[in-house]
């Protein structure tokens, strides 16, 4: 099964292309019982008037997804005045007119009419005619119509608010001959306490539809809905304890006689979901209950083996098939990761071979009972062939979904059919919500297809075998492989490693914390391992970080004397006009060569990271992998960038200008970033042709070490590239040199400005440029139509990750008040579930600050701040574990310092007054990174045209810049410019030398003797 996850498309399809293949009377058949379906959902759509909304309201249309973005947020917003601006924002700009009086239903054309009178209250301004007659009424008139036709949307996909109302529902009429799977709403804990939450919301609807076992209904579960950290990483507490909640569960609907069945979750927790569904499958005291059950994703490219692994169960086991509901997260994990290729197919053909491969499959199994989720025509009609006169199966929809394609099956021809049926308030729809219709509605899809009057019946019904044979089953070409990322004119992207994966991420545990010996010397580095700790029999260290000796753990580099830096200037300053003089692509060669030494050495570099710089796992493969960015991208970049430039002129002269190196480049690094920001600054420096003396932080000189050596493996000269150690007064000798011709700076604000000073000093030296990132009071402001559970992750990652140790950290949570004590208390529950200790556990979340002087610093400051905590963890004694912490402070003002740790402090903004405070976080006078959280399309627009920051992040964490994407740097207190990782980066390096020549001086221009008119 493993083998499978990350093997090609065409490989995997191959065998299911062949299972999947209907001979040609087979296929006359099933297009005969499609094409009767086909009418019974063409007829069901033109009746009801819920499919004829959702048919003249499309995704792929701005005022379907203006209606999609409005249902999502509306009714979780407590305020009026934002919930006008959040109508305002979707309603303001669609056209609804051009909708108006289109549709074959009265209520359809009524809703239109409601939205085009809508947006004239909303999009005329206050001054309108219609504004002035309804005054104030307006406002809340909209607002109550606006919540009663969401209210509408969402029971349309939603059975009911409870379980009872829910059960109530379908015993009426239209449901008459379909039973029912209850799920209740909740896609993800972000904590304990929400876990418990959804575990109590499936033990009563267990009891409620216990009551009645006769009506056949049974309760879908979510394991992810019953553990805030259902991760591989977290494999030894998450899944045990979640075999324990599902055997209760099971164990209560077997004592009820009825059905029970686990969701399918996202790829990287298959193996979790597997072990847990298979333990308690094998539990005896469930032995002679034949309803549990489990859900199968076909567009997974283990899909047949899970199955296969399903029907070796010693038990009779309920399978669901459904196509897939995290494809597009799916696809954007696999590429942010770096991975090797998809765990899922491309093309939706290709999923609907699988499934019906699988479905094949599912029929002949001797321990499976079949159940098939599909909306879609012809699946169900090759489905009805394979199993002939049999009905010991069943169909499945989702509820307000596919309405017309089953009815006829089930009361004329006998098929069973089953509807997933949601149970939720209204709050709880949103997520759940979005998925669905983001699935049925693309382009692809077969429910989008059959509303779609351009296309044929034979189209909408075309064979996906054929779909996918045409095409060699290969993978959509406008999914590229991660490697291919950045487009065939872009770099390679950096290869990752699948944590999700139990074996790829044994094997690292193993790697990162073994001893690492030295490779390599340099003036003032010692010899011995890195860390110096004894090694279990798992690999992991046995002494934690703060025991290790300084002189080891930091690689035994002492500080170099004033003269051994001025060597080192001297090396590389002769070594610089041979290095300038060398062809640009000769330098991109030595960093692409550099680039893949780094990888082939990752396992070695990651562990340096973990043992030197405390990084946890994840954290030390994304080190690795941003130095591999910054020399790809770089050396791409300078390709095209650094040639001769010919420039325009009169006749008879040409105009040149040349970009060539500078001179001899101190690069000073940080501890935070030992590998990517030392590299990066560095081989910037070294590819546009300037030799480089590079300083990295006296707390992770071997890192550094190990990747200078490299870069003299990878071929650059020795003397091109010169490491110095050591401390301030190392990188005081350093700038004072007046042979430095520039300064590439990582660090704090304090000793940027004395570097800055210090090239100023000396009235005799050149003005030579300063390229400097510094820190930052980084601000993310949240509204109330943010998700809380999307913001609470967020803000986790963001303040957290690194122990708070980046420069782009989020350090102060700005949360509308109206919405403020809910988020925070979501978010004390998610600090709850984070795990503090060595850095080299899988399951670390936060490990130790880098040395004993942060430690100290940070510690004081938590005290003095003692009576203003909202939020506090416990942590390992032993270490220099600083206990991630949340502050309420009183107001934007009260925060004028960057804490570079664990520390987050929040306070509230008042509704409407967005652009208020953005001016008071600008007014602090940094401005390295900001974000928010919004559904507000305006409030972006606002804080994009306001914020005077580097780095603007919206709906998403505040880290994990990535090289060629998203630039990074700040301005003001934060830094200098340019964008490290972005395009106009290299030319900082450069001197510009612009060449004019006279040619007519040498006999004039000969070109203009071939001109066909004109001269003598």
């Amino acid at each position: 099964m493993a083998k499978l996850y990350r093997a090609s498309e065409p490989d995997v399809l191959k065998p299911l292309l062949e299972r999947a293949a209907l001979d040609s009377d087979s296929r006359e058949r099933v297009m005969g019982h499609a094409l009767g379906l086909l009418a019974d959902l063409r007829a069901a759509q033109s009746k009801g008037w819920v499919n004829q909304f959702l048919q003249e309201y499309r995704l792929n249309s701005s005022e379907g997804v203006a209606l999609l973005s409005l249902a999502e947020a509306f009714l979780r917003v407590p305020d009026p005045e934002t919930a006008d601006l959040l109508i305002a924002d979707k309603l303001g700009d669609a056209d609804w007119r051009a909708h108006a009086g289109k549709s074959n239903s009265k209520l359809v054309n009524s809703a239109t009419w409601g939205l085009v009178v809508g947006r004239v209250l909303v999009g005329e301004g206050a001054t309108g005619p219609l504004r002035r007659l309804i005054s104030r009424a307006g406002e809340p008139f909209v607002r109550q119509a606006v919540g009663a036709a969401m209210k509408m949307m969402g029971e349309i996909f939603v059975m009911g608010r409870t379980i009872d109302e829910a059960m109530k529902r379908m015993r009426r009429p239209e449901n008459k001959g379909f039973t029912a799977s209850f799920d209740m709403l909740g896609e993800a804990a972000r904590t304990h306490a929400d876990a418990q939450r959804y575990f109590q919301a499936y033990v009563g609807a267990v009891d409620a539809v216990g009551r009645d076992p006769a009506a056949g209904h049974s309760i879908s579960v979510k394991l992810s809905a019953l553990h805030p950290r259902y991760e591989v990483a977290r494999w030894s507490e998450c899944v045990p304890a979640l075999t324990e909640m599902l055997e209760a569960l099971a164990v209560q609907a077997a004592s009820k006689g009825i059905a029970l069945t686990v969701d399918a979750e996202e790829s990287e927790r298959l193996e979790m979901s597997l072990d847990i569904i298979g333990t308690v499958a094998g539990l005896p005291s469930l032995k002679g209950w034949d309803g549990f059950g489990m859900a199968v994703q076909a567009y997974g490219k283990r899909a047949r083996p899970v199955i296969a692994w399903a029907n070796r169960l010693d038990r009779v086991m309920n399978v669901r098939l459904v196509k897939g509901a995290y494809w597009d997260s799916e696809i954007k994990r696999t590429q942010v990761e770096g991975l090797a290729d998809y765990p899922l197919f491309t093309r939706k053909a290709a999923t609907d071979v699988s499934y019906l491969a699988v479905a094949k499959d599912m029929l002949a199994a001797e321990n499976i009972r079949p159940a098939f989720a599909s909306h879609n025509a012809l699946t169900v009609a090759t489905i009805m062939e394979w199993a002939g006169n049999s009905r010991d199966f069943e169909f499945q929809r989702l509820h307000g979904m596919g309405d017309g394609l089953y009815e006829r099956l089930v009361q004329e021809n006998g098929y069973h059919c089953r509807v997933y049926a949601p149970v939720g308030g209204h709050r709880d729809l949103l997520a759940y919500l979005v998925r669905r219709l983001l699935e049925n509605g693309a382009n692809s899809s077969f429910v989008h297809q059959l509303a779609d009057e351009r296309l044929t019946e034979g189209e909408i019904l075309a064979d996906p075998v054929a779909k996918i044979a045409a095409v060699g089953g290969k993978r959509h070409p406008s999914i590229p492989l991660p490697v291919d990322l950045f487009g065939a004119g872009g770099h390679r992207n950096s290869a990752g490693l699948d944590l999700s994966d139990v074996d790829t991420l044994a094997a690292t545990v193993k790697v990162v914390n073994a001893p690492v010996a030295s490779s390599g010397h340099h003036p003032g580095e010692g010899r011995g391992p890195v860390g110096g700790g004894d090694v279990t029999e798992d690999g992991a260290s046995s002494r934690q970080p703060s025991q290790l000796d300084p002189g080891l753990r930091r690689g035994g580099a002492a500080g170099l004397g004033g003269d051994q830096v001025t060597a080192a200037i001297t090396r590389a300053h002769a070594a610089f006009p041979g290095w300038s003089r060398s062809p640009v692509e000769e330098r991109a060669a030595c960093l692409d060569r550099l680039a893949d030494l780094l990888e082939t050495h990752r396992d070695e570099l990651m562990a340096i990271c973990v043992q030197e710089a405390f990084k946890t796992i994840p954290d030390a493969i994304g080190e690795v992998r941003e130095a591999v960015d910054f020399c790809r991208y770089y050396a791409q970049q300078a390709r095209a960038k650094l040639q001769p430039i010919e420039l325009p002129g009169p006749t008879g002269e040409r105009n040149m200008l040349h970009i060539e190196g500078r001179g001899v480049w101190a690069t000073i690094a940080p501890w935070n970033f030992p590998l990517a920001i030392f590299l990066g600054q560095t081989v910037a420096a070294l590819v546009t042709g300037n030799a480089v003396v590079a300083k990295p932080a006296p707390q992770t000189p071997r890192i550094a070490a190990r990747a200078v050596e490299l870069a003299h493996e990878a071929g650059v000269p020795a003397d091109v590239l010169v490491l110095v150690t050591g401390g301030p007064e190392v990188g005081a000798a350093l700038t004072a040199d007046a042979r430095i011709q520039g300064v590439a700076f990582t660090g704090s604000t304090a000793t940027a400005r004395k570097i800055a000073r210090a090239l100023l000093e000396d009235d005799s030296r050149p003005i030579v440029p300063l390229i400097a990132e510094t820190g930052g009071i980084n601000a993310m402001i949240v509204d109330s139509t943010a998700l809380p559970e999307q913001v609470v992750a967020d803000v986790i990652a963001s303040s957290f990750r690194s122990a708070g140790q980046r420069c782009s950290a989020l350090r102060l949570l700005l949360v509308q008040e109206d919405i403020a004590d809910g988020v925070i208390e979501m978010l004390s529950g998610a600090m709850d579930t984070l795990r503090i200790g060595r850095a080299g556990d899988p399951a670390t979340d936060v490990g130790p600050v880098i040395d004993q002087a942060a430690y100290d610093r940070l510690m004081a400051y938590r005290a003095r701040v003692a009576t203003k905590t909202v939020k506090t963890l416990d942590v390992p004694a032993d270490g220099l574990f600083v206990p991630p912490t949340l502050v309420r402070i009183g107001a934007i003002e009260d925060l004028n310092e960057e804490w570079f740790g664990p520390i987050l402090h929040v306070a509230t903004w008042e509704a409407g007054k967005l652009s208020e405070t953005i001016a008071r976080v600008n007014a602090k006078g940094y401005g390295l990174t900001m974000g928010l959280h919004s559904r507000i399309a305006r409030a972006a627009e606002v804080i994009e045209a306001e914020a005077a920051v580097g780095n603007l992040y919206i709906n998403r964490s505040m880290i994990g810049a990535v090289v060629g994407s998203q630039p990074f740097g700040g301005e003001g207190l934060s830094g200098t410019g340019p964008k490290a990782g972005g395009p106009r980066y290299l030319y900082r390096f450069c001197a510009e030398r612009a060449v004019s020549v006279d040619t007519t001086s040498a006999g004039g221009n000969a070109t203009l003797l071939s001109l066909d008119e004109g001269g003598i």
